[in-house]
């Protein structure tokens, strides 16, 4: 007997659109803790299967490149540590500004500030994001961004913007 695939219900990842202040702010420090694990699958599992990204120069489709494109990220970006803000949301898209610091293998620290704009489907999955980075060189006495952000700050002051 031969049996048919069986259909794959999508998986929702909540919260989903539309969004309001409350649903885009847990939306953007979910995003925020998944990549302070830095663990490429963990962080491409949030994307859809076709999602698409500009990130800076690079532009990447898909989970699998996603998580391709994380694990060369994180091999160079030593000691990564983010942190996103909410900025804007409307219907199914929400604006994050971001900032990490991290460390290159020649032991240079760098903060690199950044936009996001994020699309979601209808089940929650971010299906395009487009980054725009500029990195700046800092001494490690000037770092001000050190592992996740803890829990008891979820929700916690914007960064400055220096």
């Amino acid at each position: 007997m031969i049996r048919a695939p069986e259909e794959r219900t999508p998986v929702s990842r909540p919260p989903l659109p539309p969004f309001d202040a409350t649903t885009a702010a847990r939306k953007v420090q979910a995003a925020e803790d998944a990549w302070n694990t830095r663990d490429p699958e963990k962080v491409a599992a949030a994307y859809s299967e076709d999602s698409v990204w500009r990130n800076r120069d690079r532009f990447v489709t898909g989970r699998a490149e996603i998580a391709e494109f994380l694990r060369g990220k994180w091999d160079r970006e030593l000691e990564y540590a983010l942190r996103k803000d909410l900025w804007a949301f409307e219907g199914n898209r929400i604006a994050v500004r971001f900032q990490y610091e991290c460390r290159d293998v020649d032991g240079q620290w760098w903060r690199s500030y950044g936009n996001e704009l994020w699309e979601f489907d209808a089940e929650g999955y971010m299906r395009r994001r487009e980054a725009s980075i500029d990195d700046v060189p800092i001494e490690e006495s000037e770092r001000r961004i050190h592992g996740p952000r803890p829990e008891s700050d979820h929700g916690g002051a914007e960064q400055p913007l220096r």
